[in-house]
């Protein structure tokens, strides 16, 4: 591998000082995640799709087992529902659904 192909790589893989969080979600804004999450109504929508609290679409088998696509599956609601996210918005829900139901570490 070339040198700046292992330092991205690196760099992609390291953990934030800050609580194990993934390089992917540091610097996210977690209130204004938290704020989006209630203003387009996630979870409501979630419960349509799948019954209960919701909850149970979270971890679906086999489909997100990284930070990155839990961010590419926010992106795809975005693009999907025609929400009008900024990405940096995108990443501050991924990182919220992230510390509340997925914990992933890189």
């Amino acid at each position: 591998m070339h040198r700046q192909a292992l330092l991205i790589l690196a760099a992609a893989c390291a953990l934030s000082a800050q609580g194990q969080e993934p390089v992917i979600f540091q610097g996210a804004d977690l209130r204004l995640g938290t704020q989006l999450l209630a203003e387009h109504k996630c979870a409501a929508c979630h419960q349509q799709k799948v019954g209960g609290d919701g909850s149970a679409i979270y971890r679906p088998a086999g489909r997100i087992h990284s930070a990155g696509l839990l961010r590419g599956m926010v992106e795809h609601c975005n693009t999907e529902l025609n929400l009008g996210l900024f990405p940096e918005e995108v990443t501050a829900v991924a990182a919220v659904l992230n510390r509340d139901h997925y914990r992933f570490s890189r």
